[in-house]
């Protein structure tokens, strides 16, 4: 085992602590005060929503290529990537409308 393998499990280590602490944290802050956690969940519900609907229209096929190894992809995870892909593709929308009409509100007023 060299340093190369030793940093990347220090960085895997720190990246599933930071996770950790960015969900458990608000968590445990947000006890304070019902209200704010019934928003987060409403939001967690909204995405889980979106996700299946995207997993829903997104197709299964699967090249022949994908198929064989190191692939070894599925129609069921053909799908799945597909899903997250549209899920992805309409938050990020989102999020640039939001932008650009925050912006222009900023502007007029």
């Amino acid at each position: 085992m060299d340093t190369y393998d030793i940093f990347l499990y220090a960085g895997y280590g720190l990246v599933i602590a930071g996770a950790f602490f960015a969900i458990v944290m608000p968590l445990i802050k947000s006890l304070d005060n019902p209200k704010s956690l019934l928003k987060t969940v409403v939001g967690i519900i909204g995405i889980v929503v979106l996700f299946f609907i995207a997993y829903s229209i997104s197709s299964n096929e699967v090249l022949p290529k994908f198929e064989a190894d190191p692939f070894n992809l599925t129609p069921t995870g053909s799908q799945f990537v597909g899903g997250m892909l549209i899920t992805t593709y309409v938050l990020a929308i989102v999020a640039l409308v939001g932008i650009v009409f925050t912006e222009l509100n900023k502007a007029i007023k």
